[in-house]
């Protein structure tokens, strides 16, 4: 007598545990002796800001992210949207590190081209006294170039462009990541 085994299949109640496990793996990061950015989101810790990086202004005139980089200058960029949450819980450490450092680092917000025009942003500014600069990110270049999968993705180089920070959400210490790159 033979016995045939069939291999197992899904039933209705494994296929969420399934789905669970999938996203669990895709959640992890790969192993590493270093850790390629904060959280698994931004640009590698290291790596270079992409100073060719093609965007707009507000006005809609092509402009880099070089244009907004001063030589020698630590930067912090912001992924930004005017609806995002945690964007606006970032606020008042932006106003500290310009507040403590204007003049010593570039802030700028990559304003992202979803659910928001550049009217819109341009409004935002107007309507908060913004003092940084803000650029538009209309073809999502710098979603795709700095590794940006959401807003409030929060990137600190130092004088050199090199990346020495990445993180997101609205809990950051802005002010420490920006201390940080600034001691001698």
């Amino acid at each position: 007598m033979k016995i045939f085994s069939r291999p197992a299949r899904p039933t209705r109640h494994m296929q969420p545990i399934t789905l669970l496990l999938a996203l669990i793996a895709l959640a992890l990061p790969a192993c590493s002796s270093e850790p390629a950015s904060a959280q698994g989101v931004g640009p590698e810790i290291g790596s270079q800001l992409p100073r060719d990086l093609a965007l707009e202004d507000l006005a809609g005139n092509a402009v880099t992210l070089g244009d907004y980089l001063t030589p020698g200058r630590p930067a912090l960029i912001e992924i930004w949207a005017s609806w995002c949450e945690n964007c606006e819980a970032l606020q008042p450490q932006l106003d500290a590190v310009l507040e403590r450092w204007d003049g010593d680092v570039d802030v700028i917000a990559v304003a992202v081209a979803v659910a928001q025009s550049q009217r819109r942003v341009q409004r935002h500014i107007d309507e908060h006294g913004h003092t940084y600069s803000f650029v538009w990110d209309a073809k999502g270049n710098a979603v795709r170039a700095l590794n940006a999968a959401t807003t409030s993705i929060v990137i600190v180089a130092d004088g050199e462009g090199r990346v020495v920070y990445t993180g997101v959400g609205g809990d950051q210490d802005l002010v420490a990541a920006v201390a940080q790159v600034l001691q001698p």
